[in-house]
């Protein structure tokens, strides 16, 4: 079933190493964005039953058939800081989704939040208006390493916000957590991992930092000469993470996240199966029956757009079977399980170990890749070099 993403661009301050798309909190300018995505939802709604009339009425390939158009079982809430919007305005979007899609029972339904943002009757209303996962972005537990990231919140914030989700309802609860920050040793970032694991969340997202060039950190960087482990340090930080995850009983299933049986993120796992979802506001990216699009960035201009009757769609294009498969090989090696070679070859007509066994070889007699039956999937050691062997699909 489809995913459906929102995007809430809104932050009470720019983190100095974001590279997402986000502005200022402006309360003028979120009331008029929560109606534009409103009316995009409601007008995505009606167009995917249009589509679908038209779908009974004329043969389209195996690859283009949807079982149920309208169908969706995610909701996702993210930004920015999502959690900068009131519970009533949560609320009233995911009404928007359920009128416009048959939204499962039994949907999850995600919203990011900052541990400053909330308290626990904020959760409690955003519990109350239909969210059912909450995903905090907790970064690190080490007060240094948060001022060096700008972060709004301290460590006891953040172990106060966890307190407050649990004792508003939220029964899902996930943390992201950042590795390779400037001057981190891995003793430094183990300390944050076992911090994490003492407040015993359902998930958490790893996730190395990128410094981009644009992005304000590397000149803080400059200024005050930090600089970031040597790789293999930064190598050490990510085994050495999930191991003590691993110890603590949770189980990896993608790359940079882990989670207790059954508290996957059924959102993400879109992203990385070969599925398809619709993303609604500034910058949100969807993809559907082959074809992929983003909307414009701005803030004010995608506002304005869908105030005006316009779509808000840019560089709408339809992929070619070729970039299919090869999305499908790139995302699916993410996943711990990997790809079934069987259902590849099943959906695009394509014998992967005939087109790239040959390349493909090498990674397999230095340990990085596995393949047993059907089934291909990297190692710990391979997710670590994991774009030299995604490289050959795309």
């Amino acid at each position: 079933m489809l995913g459906l993403y929102i995007h809430v661009p809104f932050c009470s301050a720019i983190c100095n190493y974001c590279n997402f798309n986000r502005g200022l909190f402006d309360a003028a300018l979120k009331a008029r964005y929560v109606d534009a995505l409103v009316l995009e939802i409601q007008r995505a709604g009606r167009e995917t039953c249009a589509a679908h009339v038209s779908d009974v009425t004329q043969e389209r390939s195996n690859l283009d058939v949807m079982q149920d158009p309208s169908s969706a079982d995610t909701v996702y809430f993210g930004g920015g800081t999502p959690s900068l919007l009131e519970p009533a305005e949560i609320a009233r979007l995911i009404g928007a989704c359920r009128d416009a899609f048959d939204v499962a029972a039994d949907s999850e339904i995600t919203i990011e939040a900052n541990p400053e943002s909330v308290d626990e009757g904020r959760l409690a209303g955003f519990r109350a208006a239909g969210v059912n996962r909450l995903s905090f972005g907790v970064q690190s537990f080490r007060e240094p390493e948060l001022r060096r990231l700008s972060r709004l919140h301290s460590v006891d914030r953040a172990r106060a916000a966890v307190a407050e989700a649990r004792a508003a309802g939220f029964d899902n609860l996930s943390l992201d957590l950042m590795m390779w920050l400037p001057e981190q040793q891995v003793t430094e970032w183990l300390e944050s991992v076992d911090a994490a694991i003492a407040l015993d969340p359902d998930h958490l997202s790893l996730y190395l930092l990128e410094v981009y060039p644009n992005a304000p950190l590397k000149d803080d960087m400059a200024r005050a000469r930090w600089s970031q482990a040597p790789d293999d340090d930064a190598a050490a930080m990510y085994t050495t993470g999930m191991e003590r995850l691993d110890a603590a009983g949770y189980e990896q299933y993608e790359i940079s996240n882990v989670a207790r049986p059954g508290r996957q993120s059924r959102h993400n796992v879109k992203y990385w199966s070969d599925g398809e979802w619709l993303g609604f506001g500034c910058g949100a990216h969807s993809t559907r029956r082959a074809v992929r699009w983003k909307n414009v960035a701005s803030t004010e201009d995608y506002t304005r757009r869908v105030e005006g009757g316009e779509s808000a769609a840019i560089d709408r294009r339809r992929l070619s079977p070729d970039e299919r498969l090869g999305d499908a090989l790139f995302t699916g090696l993410r996943l711990t399980e990997g790809v079934n070679l069987d259902a590849i070859r099943a959906i695009y007509g394509v014998d992967v170990w005939a087109r790239h066994g040959h390349e493909l070889q090498p990674f397999l007699q230095e340990g990085l890749l596995c393949r047993e039956g059907a089934r291909m999937w990297l190692t710990r050691q391979g997710m670590l070099l994991a774009h030299e062997v995604m490289a050959i699909f795309v």
